[in-house]
C-alpha cells in the first residue's frame, strides 16, 4: 500500500459564543460544530525522502506552514521516526471561509497516516497530536456533531440534530480569522444561551439559540454576508447564519426540495449582486 486516498469534509458552526479572551491570547468560545458533505481529497504518497504538500488551489501554501505539513511532521516526531510522505490536496472546500478546510486536511493526514502505521495511536493519543496543529483538528477526528467549548478543544457529542439539508453560499473572498478576533467586541457579543439542555429537534427553540457572536466584525465590512442570510431565510430556511469567521453562510431546510429550489433562487441574487459566489446543496454528516 504505497497511496492512500482520504476525504476531508468541511464544517459548519450551527452556533458560536465568545465567552471571552484567555491571557494567551486566546479566546474562550462554545460552538456546535457539524461536519458537511463538501469535501477535499486529501491523496498520500509513501516511501518519499522527506514530507510534501502540493495542492490544487493555487492561494494554498505547500511549505510548512501548511497544516497538513505541520500534522504529519508531528506524527512522525511522535512516533520517533523520520519518514516522509507526499501529500496531495485536492481542494474544493472554498479556503479561508470559516469551513475549516485546512483542520480538515490535516486531521486526514493523521488519520490516514496512523492506517499506514499499523494504528500506533488511540483516537485520544491521535487527537493530542491533533490539538498541537491546531484547536479546531480533534473535531475533524471525532466523527460526530459536537459541542466544543475552550478553545475549541473540548468536545462533546450532540446527537439531537435533525438530517437537515444544506444551501451553502460561500461569497468570493477570503477573511482572516485572526482578523476577526482582533476587532471582536466582547461587549458587543450576544449568543447569551447555552446549548445545555436544549434539543435542537424541537424547532420552534432553533431561532432563539443558533447565533454566531463573529457575525458582527465580519458583516460590518462585508455587508453581503447579511444579504445572503436575508436571502436564504426568505427561500424559507428554518435557520441561516455565517459559518466560523465567514464569509461563508449557511441555510438549514427540512426537505431536499425545498433547499433545492431555494439554491436556484440563490443563483438568481448571484447575478444580481455580481457576485463570484461558490453554491452547493449538502446535507449534515451526523455520525
Amino acid at each position: 500500500m504505497n497511496e492512500l486516498v482520504i476525504p476531508s469534509p468541511a464544517k459548519i458552526n450551527l452556533f458560536l459564543k465568545v465567552v471571552g479572551r484567555r491571557p494567551d491570547g486566546y479566546h474562550e468560545i462554545i460552538t456546535l460544530l457539524s461536519r458537511v458533505s463538501l469535501f477535499d481529497t486529501v491523496s498520500l504518497s509513501f516511501d518519499q525522502p522527506s514530507i510534501s504538500v502540493d495542492c490544487s488551489h493555487p492561494g494554498v501554501p505547500e511549505d510548512r506552514s501548511n497544516l497538513a505539513h505541520q500534522a504529519a511532521s508531528l506524527f512522525f516526531n511522535a512516533l520517533s521516526i523520520r519518514d516522509g510522505v507526499a501529500i496531495f490536496i485536492d481542494k474544493v472546500i472554498p479556503v479561508a471561509a470559516g469551513l475549516g478546510g485546512g483542520s480538515s486536511n490535516a486531521a486526514a493526514v493523521l488519520m490516514g497516516l496512523n492506517q499506514r502505521y499499523g494504528f500506533p495511536f488511540s483516537d485520544g493519543e491521535l487527537m493530542e497530536i491533533a490539538l498541537k496543529v491546531g484547536a479546531d483538528v480533534p473535531f475533524f477526528l471525532f466523527k460526530h456533531a459536537a459541542v466544543a467549548r475552550g478553545i475549541g478543544d473540548d468536545l462533546e457529542v450532540y446527537g439531537d440534530l435533525p438530517p437537515f439539508f444544506v444551501v451553502l453560499v460561500c461569497p468570493g473572498f477570503e477573511v482572516s480569522t485572526d482578523w476577526v478576533y482582533r476587532n471582536l467586541n466582547l461587549g458587543l457579543t450576544n449568543c447569551e444561551k447555552n446549548l445545555k439542555n436544549c434539543h435542537l429537534k424541537d424547532f420552534s427553540k432553533i431561532k432563539g439559540i443558533l447565533c454566531n457572536d463573529l457575525e458582527q466584525v465580519t458583516i460590518e465590512k462585508f455587508p453581503v454576508i447579511k444579504t445572503i442570510k436575508r436571502g436564504l431565510l426568505d427561500l424559507g430556511a428554518e435557520i441561516a447564519l455565517m459559518s466560523g469567521s465567514g464569509p461563508s453562510v449557511f441555510g438549514l431546510f427540512k426537505d431536499a426540495q425545498q433547499a433545492a429550489k431555494a439554491i436556484h433562487s440563490i443563483i438568481r441574487l448571484r447575478r444580481r449582486q455580481k457576485g463570484r459566489w461558490d453554491i452547493s446543496l449538502v446535507e449534515l454528516l451526523l455520525s
